[in-house]
């Protein structure tokens, strides 16, 4: 699988924050994440490297099982940047809250992403 921007994007919300079993997410994290990434999350914080990520990202599924990540457009990407906006909800309810990941990719990986909250669309 092609390590563009946009791949790194849409294995972030689904392999990593939407993937319930433990050990798919952590082969995901390595994979896809640098030993230094950084994870910023307007309410919890700061999540430097890969255990930490992994941790958070354990935490944020746990709170809400069922959960999954639908990407509200196609990612975008300008240089090693690049950005998804999201919905996320149990399946056949409307979602319950939205969202926009940024990320800068640094040769072929991961190295942040910032979570942004979105108000829902309408």
């Amino acid at each position: 699988m092609s390590n563009t921007v946009s791949t790194l994007l849409l294995r972030n919300l689904h392999d990593v924050f939407g993937e319930i079993d433990p050990t798919r997410r952590r082969a995901a994290i390595d994979e896809i994440f640098h030993e230094d990434a950084v994870f910023c999350d307007p309410k919890g914080g700061i999540f430097r490297g890969r255990d930490e990520i992994d941790r958070i990202a354990t935490v944020i599924k746990a709170s809400h099982p069922d959960f999954h990540y639908q990407p509200i457009s196609q990612p975008e990407e300008m240089g090693d940047g690049g950005r998804v906006r999201w919905v996320s909800g149990s399946p056949g309810k409307p979602p319950a809250y939205a969202g926009t990941d940024f990320a800068i990719v640094r040769d072929g990986k991961i190295a942040a992403v910032y979570l942004f909250f979105d108000d829902l669309p309408n």
